[in-house]
C-alpha cells in the first residue's frame, strides 16, 4: 500500500497519466497474497456459475457480481486509497459524490475469442468527449499476458478522441501480475483479448461512477439494509446508502443511510438536500417574501 504522506502525489501523477493516456498502471497496489486470498474465496463461485450468454458476454467466458459479500478481501479493492482517489479527481467536476458501479470477477476459459472493442460510458448514451461518466480498474487474479486474453487497450482513445471513427494507435495487451491494476477512463476503448492458451484467466473490474447515473450494478439489490449496515459507513455510502444532491436516491425524502440505523418503519419527514446553488436560491426566495410590501 501507498504511504498516507504520499497519497496525494501518487493520485496527482497517476490522474494526470489516466487524462494524457486514457489508462494507467499502477505496479504493486495490493499485495499479491491479499488477491491471492480473494481467488481463493471466489474459487467456488467461479465454478458454479455458468457460462454467459450472447456475443459480449461471451460464450466461453464466466461473470457475476455482488464481490463484498462473497468475499472479505473485496473491500480492499473497492476502498483503495490511491484507486478511490483518482477515481474522485477524475469524476468530481462533474457529481456530488462518486459511487460504485459495479464489483465484477470474470473468467476468459481458453478458446475464447477478442471481446468487441468498446467504450463502458456507451451504456448510458450521454454526449460524448464532455463528461467522463466513469472510471474503471481491472484487477487481475491470474497473470495478464497477450496470449490469455489480457485487456486490450487502445491509447489516447479517450475524450474527445471517442468521436473519431477509428482511434489513431494500435491496442495493446495491458500484461500485468496480481497486485497491479490497470484504470481505464469509461471513455477509452478496450476489450478482453482472445485467450489461444489453455489456461483460463482471472480478473476483477471494480467501477466508480457519477453518483446521479443509474448504476450497471443494482447496488440495493446486490447489498440491501440488513447486509449493508454490516459494512462501515464509508463503504455503505459508497453502495448507495447515500443522498446525492439534491435529494437524489432518497427513502422517504431522507439519507438512505436512515436504513441502516435504528430506523424501525416509521413515518419519516423529508429534509432539503440542495447543492449551495440551490439552497441559494431557496434562501434568497424566502427571504424576497420576507421583505416584501
Amino acid at each position: 500500500m501507498f504511504d498516507t504522506l504520499d497519497l496525494s502525489g501518487e493520485i496527482a501523477r497517476h490522474t494526470a497519466d489516466l487524462m494524457v493516456q486514457g489508462y494507467c498502471i499502477i505496479p504493486g497496489a495490493l499485495p499479491p497474497a491479499t488477491i491471492g486470498a480473494l481467488d481463493n474465496d471466489l474459487a467456488g463461485d467461479f465454478a458454479r456459475t455458468p457460462f454467459g450468454q450472447g456475443g459480449f458476454y461471451g460464450a466461453t467466458t464466466k461473470r457475476f457480481g455482488r464481490l463484498l459479500v462473497r468475499s472479505p478481501h473485496a473491500a480492499a479493492l473497492v476502498q483503495h486509497r490511491l484507486v478511490l482517489g483518482i477515481a474522485e479527481t477524475v469524476l468530481s467536476p462533474w457529481c456530488d459524490r462518486i459511487q460504485l458501479n459495479t464489483t465484477q470477477a470474470i473468467a476468459v476459459h481458453p478458446g475464447a475469442p477478442a471481446q468487441l472493442p468498446h467504450r463502458d460510458q456507451d451504456m448510458w448514451r450521454g454526449p460524448v468527449g464532455e463528461v467522463e461518466y466513469l472510471v474503471n480498474v481491472m484487477w487481475p487474479l491470474t497473470d495478464f499476458t497477450a496470449d490469455n486474453g489480457a485487456t486490450l487497450v487502445w491509447a489516447r482513445s479517450h475524450g474527445a478522441q471517442a468521436l473519431e471513427a477509428e482511434p489513431e494507435a494500435a491496442s495493446f495487451a495491458a500484461e500485468m501480475a496480481p497486485g497491479a491494476a490497470l484504470v481505464l477512463l469509461g471513455s477509452t476503448l478496450h476489450g478482453a483479448g482472445a485467450n489461444v492458451t489453455g489456461a483460463v484467466r482471472r480478473g476483477l473490474v471494480v467501477g466508480y461512477s457519477l453518483g446521479w447515473l443509474k448504476p450497471y450494478e443494482n447496488q440495493w439489490l446486490a447489498y440491501p439494509p440488513e447486509v449493508a449496515k454490516a459494512f462501515p459507513p464509508e463503504l455503505a455510502a459508497l453502495v448507495g446508502y447515500r443522498q446525492h444532491r439534491p435529494n437524489l436516491g432518497n427513502y422517504e425524502g431522507q439519507c438512505p443511510s436512515v436504513l441502516l440505523g435504528g430506523h424501525a418503519g416509521e413515518p419519516l419527514g423529508a429534509i432539503d438536500a440542495l447543492r449551495p446553488d440551490q439552497q441559494a436560491l431557496v434562501d434568497a426566495y424566502a427571504e424576497d417574501r420576507r421583505t416584501a410590501p
